[in-house]
C-alpha cells in the first residue's frame, strides 16, 4: 500500500471515526483503481476513473466507488499529496425505491413465539425490539455497553460520521433489555454477547432477526422512522433520531407517508369508489 492511501485510511479511522469495515472498504475501492490504472494513485486523471467506473453496470456500486475516489483526493489536495481536489465526475441517476419495512403488528407476531424464559430467547427477544424501538443501526447496538442505557435512553457512542446522539427508548423495549440483562453473564461490558460471553457479531445479529421477522436488521432501522414519520413525527426529529447527516438522506421517507395517505383516501372517502 502506497504512503498515501496508508495516511488516508489513518485519517478515516482517526479523524472520521469510521469502522474497520468501511476504512477497508475504501482502501479497497482506491487500491482497484489503482490497479486498473497501473500507475501511481497521486498521478490518475477525470479519463482514468472514467475508464475505471465504466467496468460497473450497477449505479449504486459505481457511485459508491466514486465516493471514495472523491474523498480520497479531497484528503490528498488538503495534504498537499496531489494537485486536483477530487475528479469532476457526476453521479449516476440512481432510480429511488422505497425502503422495505415492517409493521408493528408484523415485528409483534414474528416475536411472540420466542421463549423468553431462556437466556438466548430474552436475548433475541430484546434486540429485535431495541432495534426496532430506537432506530439504531446493528452496529451502533453491537457496540453498546451496559453503562450507555440509563433512565430510559440510550447514548450511541459509535455513531456514523462522528455523529454521537442519545436517542430514547419506549418502556417495552427497555423492560426487555433489562429482563435479559438481569440473566445474561456479567463478564463483558458488552450488551448483547453470545454463547461464548462474547460481543455479538453483525452476523449473528442478522440470522437472529431473519430467524423471527425474515427480514435484515436495517429494516428495522426503516420500520422505526416509518412508524414514526406515519405518525405524524416531524423530519427533522426523525433526522436526529436516525443520526443522519443530511435531511436529504431522510426525506425518502416522506414518500412513505404520501403513499399512506394515498391509501387512506383511496380506503375510505366517497368519491374514490365508483360512482354507478
Amino acid at each position: 500500500m502506497s504512503s498515501a492511501l496508508e495516511a488516508f485510511g489513518e485519517y478515516l479511522i482517526v479523524v472520521k471515526s469510521l469502522n474497520t469495515h468501511t476504512v477497508e472498504s475504501y482502501l479497497l475501492d482506491i487500491g482497484q483503481l489503482q490497479d486498473f490504472v497501473q500507475k501511481d494513485i497521486l498521478f490518475v486523471q477525470s479519463d482514468d476513473i472514467v475508464s475505471f467506473l465504466a467496468q460497473f453496470d450497477n449505479k449504486r456500486t459505481l457511485n459508491r466507488k466514486l465516493s471514495s475516489i472523491n474523498q480520497f483526493f479531497d484528503f490528498a489536495h488538503r495534504q498537499s499529496l496531489a494537485t486536483q481536489s477530487k475528479p469532476t465526475i457526476a453521479m449516476a441517476k440512481v432510480p429511488q425505491t422505497l425502503p422495505k419495512y415492517l409493521s408493528f403488528e408484523a415485528i409483534a407476531r414474528g416475536i411472540e413465539s420466542i421463549d423468553r424464559s431462556r437466556l438466548f430467547g430474552a436475548r433475541d427477544y430484546a434486540l429485535i425490539l431495541f432495534l426496532y424501538a430506537t432506530g439504531t443501526r446493528v452496529s451502533e447496538a453491537l457496540s453498546l455497553y451496559r453503562g450507555d442505557i440509563s433512565e430510559g435512553w440510550v447514548t450511541i457512542r459509535f455513531a456514523k460520521n462522528q455523529k454521537e446522539r442519545i436517542v430514547p427508548i419506549a418502556p417495552v423495549a427497555l423492560e426487555a433489555l433489562e429482563a435479559y440483562l438481569r440473566i445474561a453473564p456479567m463478564t463483558s461490558k458488552y450488551i448483547w454477547l453470545n454463547h461464548k460471553a462474547q460481543p455479538l457479531s453483525r452476523i449473528s445479529a442478522y440470522t437472529i432477526v431473519k430467524k423471527y421477522l425474515g427480514v435484515s436488521p436495517h429494516v428495522l432501522r426503516h420500520s422505526f422512522a416509518t412508524s414514526l414519520i406515519i405518525g405524524g413525527v416531524n423530519l427533522k426529529v426523525v433526522q436526529d433520531l436516525l443520526g443522519h447527516a443530511s435531511l436529504v438522506t431522510t426525506q425518502i421517507y416522506t414518500h412513505i407517508q404520501a403513499q399512506e395517505l394515498q391509501q387512506t383516501i383511496q380506503a375510505h372517502h366517497p368519491l374514490s369508489k365508483r360512482v354507478a
